[in-house]
């Protein structure tokens, strides 16, 4: 009896059990059905590469937005009206100026009060925030972006988003996607003075060096190369042709070997001594304005417009801006300017650039919204479907811009930009807001070359057929304490460097001591720097 009572309890032991374990599945699945579901509100429960992003209910959004003085933020722009009425997300922009951009966002960021998207962030600016948490690892959720992973696949940029991989293997930036490296800026001329004495357009930075001799010969009070940018802009696309980095694509400081495979220090090298004695004996000889490197924008502009140089630097937008300064300075049809294809130089016909565009960081705290998968698709649509970058770019349809059956957009009758329909009395970007710098970055060569003119579209053309793209570098995945002291050794090297470039140039420093000028930069800790640098690649590579 006892026995039978000892086994009876036994089994409504294994019962009672059974019964925890199955309840205890039951709950877990709840839980885990609970959570999947806690941030899908909103959300599109069918959203593929083609869809058009709707919630299904209204939200508000924060985002971080970047002022353009030339363009100021509105708030009645039909940007916003239409954004709201096709995806039922109502932004709400954090106003910062243009000037301020890069400071106050980081200031936001570490306060802990930065809005959840933040746009206008270039590849490697969001590198400071990923150690703090403060950053979304975007690339988790590429299954719930589906244009941008189409368009990563379609355009084969795979190789180029390593390069943005942290040490833990994710990214955490969305970037601008570009079909093919498109170039932008080179130097503009005065081409009606270059055909008045039958004076060649410069193919080479050394047919630019004869061609301002003969300038010089026949202007001798005018120096003929005054620029902007503090000088940037130009030694960013000369080092290309002369196979080195400068000025605005000075990045990192380092240049990958590939014979070698590593990295080797950028401003100890041959090519950028060579680079420095080229702009040195413009400088020498006066046909490069010494205060292209110190005087601000408008002074360089003012020059070129009033015929007191001949040669800027500057893009499809500041060609535009220069032709209407000088409509008044020199008169209408008393003057003919022009982009001209970048120079080649020793290392060959080069085009740098990458098809990765400043795009998008995510604050880590959009993991927390009910609407965050909501709010990824909407990103997602906006800044990488065909249809969201027309519609950021051009507008709407029938009220900005029209589309014929082939698929030629045309703005509409009152509506100009940057010269594309100059009767135009309302302007895209000041008066509705489209084509801003804050929405409107990458995507195909055929929407990016709607928007241009013919010269324009000659000048793509012509670099396109005439240059070899220079390959992405290999990424150095540093882990985070390793990056702490690689900003420590690169930032007085960096500067150091910069203030040698300048006094290299100028001949405040003779290039007779540009060995000195090395060894100067491996006693701030060059090697040290280097040595990080190749220990990461290597160890990344095994």
């Amino acid at each position: 009896m006892g026995k039978g009572l000892k086994g009876l309890k036994s089994t409504f032991s294994v019962l009672a059990l059974s019964a925890l374990v199955v309840a205890g599945c039951s709950n877990n699945e709840t839980s885990s059905s609970e959570e999947k579901n806690v941030n899908q509100k909103g959300a599109m429960e069918s959203y593929n590469v083609g869809d058009t992003f709707k919630s299904s209910e209204e939200f508000d959004l924060s985002i971080l937005y970047m002022d353009q003085p030339t363009y100021p933020y509105k708030e009645d722009w039909l940007l916003w009206d239409h954004i709201k009425e096709t995806t039922n997300v109502t932004l709400k922009p954090t106003i910062v100026p243009l000037s301020d951009y890069p400071q106050k966002r980081s200031l936001l960021i570490s306060s802990g009060d930065a809005p959840l998207i933040i746009p206008k962030t270039y590849p490697g600016e969001e590198a400071p925030f990923v150690a703090s948490g403060a950053a979304l690892p975007v690339s988790d959720y590429m299954d719930k972006m589906p244009h941008f992973k189409e368009k990563v696949e379609k355009w084969q940029l795979e190789d180029e988003l390593k390069g943005l991989r942290q040490k833990d293997g994710k990214f955490y930036v969305l970037p601008g996607l570009h079909e093919a490296v498109w170039p932008d800026y080179t130097l503009i001329v005065r081409t009606d003075i270059f055909e008045k004495h039958n004076i060649a357009i410069p193919k080479t930075w050394d047919e630019l060096y004869t061609a301002m001799k003969k300038l010089k010969e026949l202007y001798p009070d005018v120096t003929p190369f005054s620029d902007r940018f503090t000088f940037n802009s130009t030694l960013n696309i000369a080092a290309v042709n002369f196979g080195t980095k400068a000025g605005w694509g000075f990045g990192n400081g380092l240049t990958y070997d590939e014979s070698k495979d590593e990295f080797v220090p950028t401003a100890t090298t041959d090519e950028y001594k060579e680079l420095l004695t080229y702009f040195n004996k413009l400088v020498e000889e006066g046909l490069l304005d010494k205060e292209s490197f110190t005087q601000e924008d408008d002074q360089a502009v003012q020059k070129f417009v009033t015929g007191k140089s001949f040669i800027i630097n500057g893009n499809s937008q500041t060609v535009v801006q220069h032709r209407t300064d000088m409509d008044k300075t020199l008169g209408e049809g008393n003057y003919s300017i022009a982009k001209i294809t970048v120079p080649g130089g020793p290392a060959g016909d080069l085009m740098g650039g990458s098809r990765l565009e400043n795009g998008v960081m995510i604050s880590s705290k959009a993991k927390e919204s009910e609407y965050f998968d909501a709010i990824l698709q909407f990103i997602d649509w906006l800044y990488y479907s065909d249809e969201g970058q027309e519609f950021t770019k051009w507008g709407v349809e029938g009220t900005t811009f029209t589309k014929a059956e082939d698929g030629t957009r045309t703005l509409v009758e009152e509506v100009n930009y940057n010269g594309l329909n100059p009767a135009g009395t309302k302007d895209l970007r000041i008066d509705y807001g489209f084509s801003g710098g804050v929405f409107a970055y990458g995507g195909t060569t055929d929407l990016l070359r709607s928007m241009m003119s013919e010269e324009e579209i000659k000048f793509q053309e012509d670099m396109a057929n005439r240059k070899t793209t220079v390959p992405a570098e290999p990424p150095i995945p540093y882990t985070v304490e390793d990056r702490e002291q690689v900003t420590l050794l690169s930032t007085p090297l960096k500067d150091f460097t910069d203030q040698n470039t300048l006094k290299f140039i100028l001949g405040e420093r003779d290039l007779s001591e540009f060995d000195a000028f090395v060894k100067e930069l491996e006693g701030q800790g060059l090697q040290q720097y280097v040595d990080l640098a190749n220990k990461t690649y290597k160890d990344a590579n095994k």
